[in-house]
């Protein structure tokens, strides 16, 4: 699309305003709105002027000037505002170099499918992940020098089955037994259908929808692949669709991985693949139907995953869901079937264009255009250098003897440290400038302030249960 194609779309649709998104450092959108008659084809170039100094991770109030550039391939109708809005996805550029601001999320991602070209291996990266989310009727919380705690509440949720509900009709699904119950049990259906429907409705194409595993409403879209960062676009799309159809409902969304205590958290298992003059380059006739390029790809995931965990699981809350044990990937192994593998191969289809491989640590509370330029990097890392993967974990690893499965390395087990994973390994990030050291001092700052140490300095809740009385 050009920007002459988004002038069409305005006068076509009665626009009067366009909303300007890009995406802040941690990786929550951020948008300003200008009237349509504002819009024309010089700010597809020039941009438009907006303060960032109060966007997180980004300038000084000394240097705050920046324009967002809108990229006209982005554009879509908001299917929710009253007055008819067309959306696009911004760049950040400096406004007197009209450089490309370094800190872009966008910008990165842009980078990276940049530097795969550059690396002659392939021309087009493409990524498509699963997204779980929940979708509750009340979510409280509050934190201070005195009290802290959060309480959630769902309709769905097994706690409430012996709640007076005039009538209590019964129909929650269990702990652990959410995974494609028919209604009334699933009574989610209508909203994830309408959620599904203003997607497509938007542009994006979507292959299923379906309960999850969970009680309390986790939920399931998946997202047909697109290339890196058309679909770190699409995956913001989603976060805004999700919330603004569950609000429509009066219920909320959350894509928070572990937000219940004994039941499955959300990840966001990312399907990827390269490809080339429009040929798959990741069907072949080694283990799985993958070809050895393939292989050294998933070799890179491996070996950089500890590091990479800092980019795809990247808050606190991660690791509540990452713990050994259980079905979570957290094992640095890859398989065929073994789903607690870091990297699985699909076997669904025999068809070439489908094979891939599944990174399954991942969650949504990423920002996926750093998320998907760390992984794309980590990949190419293990194809340039021919980095074995090792033999395939097809076995049953709760049924491994512990002298062997102390042999499986694992994810990092908390935020803290795989921050410094990432610091010491983040050379394969630095390639072709993709990214800089900037942008990996501050991401690991802002995480290690905000976050970390955040966390570490409150006290929890479950801590009065174990402690109070000593």
């Amino acid at each position: 699309m050009t920007p002459r194609d988004v002038l069409k779309i305005v006068k076509e649709n009665n626009i009067q305003m366009v909303d300007l998104r890009f995406m802040d450092f941690p990786g929550l959108m951020q948008h300003f709105g200008i009237p349509a008659t504002k819009l024309n084809e010089a700010i597809f170039e020039e941009g438009v002027g907006f303060d960032g100094s109060s966007i997180r991770g980004w300038q000084e109030i000394h240097e705050s000037d920046m324009l967002v550039v809108p990229d006209p391939v982005s554009a879509y109708v908001d299917p929710f505002y009253k007055v008819p809005t067309l959306a696009i996805h911004c760049d950040i550029a400096d406004p007197i170099t009209k450089e490309p601001y370094g800190r872009d999320p966008r910008f990165v991602a842009r980078k990276a499918e940049k530097y795969l070209k550059s690396t002659g291996i392939a021309d087009t990266p493409y990524f498509g992940p699963e997204a779980e989310f929940f979708i509750f009727d009340d979510i409280r919380f509050d934190q201070n020098q005195y009290s802290g705690y959060y309480f959630i509440d769902s309709a769905e949720g097994i706690w409430n089955s012996g709640r007076e509900e005039k009538p209590n009709l019964g129909y929650k699904p269990r702990y652990k037994e959410g995974y494609f119950p028919m209604p009334p049990m699933d009574s989610l259906e209508d909203i994830r259908a309408e959620m599904a429907m203003t997607m497509i409705k938007c542009g994006m194409d979507i292959e299923a929808q379906h309960h999850e595993v969970a009680t309390a409403g986790q939920c399931e879209i998946d997202i047909r692949f697109d290339s890196l960062v058309r679909m770190a676009d699409k995956l913001m799309m989603f976060k805004y669709i999700t919330k603004m159809v569950a609000r429509k409902y009066n219920k909320t969304v959350t894509f928070m991985p572990k937000p219940l205590f004994a039941d499955n958290g959300s990840g966001m298992h990312v399907h990827q693949s390269l490809w080339k003059g429009g040929k798959p380059l990741f069907a072949g006739d080694k283990y799985a139907g993958l070809t050895d390029l393939a292989l050294y790809y998933a070799g890179g995931l491996l070996k950089h995953a500890p590091a990479l965990t800092a980019l795809c699981s990247p808050t606190t809350n991660s690791f509540k869901r990452l713990v050994p044990g259980y079905e979570a990937p957290v094992n640095l192994a890859y398989s065929s079937r073994n789903r607690s593998a870091a990297v699985r191969i699909p076997m669904y289809s025999a068809d070439p264009k489908t094979k891939r491989l599944e990174y399954r640590p991942p969650d949504s509370s990423c920002n996926p255009y750093l998320a998907f330029a760390a992984m794309l990097m980590a990949g190419l890392d293990g194809v340039q250098n021919k980095i074995d993967p090792g033999a395939p974990l097809d076995k049953n690893i709760y049924d491994l003897p512990p002298e062997e499965m102390a042999k499986v390395p694992s994810v990092p087990g908390s935020l803290d440290k795989a921050l410094d994973e990432l610091e010491k390994d983040c050379d394969f990030l630095l390639k072709g400038d993709v990214f800089s050291e900037d942008i990996i001092k501050t991401w690991i700052d802002y995480k290690r302030k905000k976050e970390v140490d955040a966390i570490r300095l409150r006290p929890h809740p479950y801590e009065f249960f174990l402690y109070f009385d000593v």
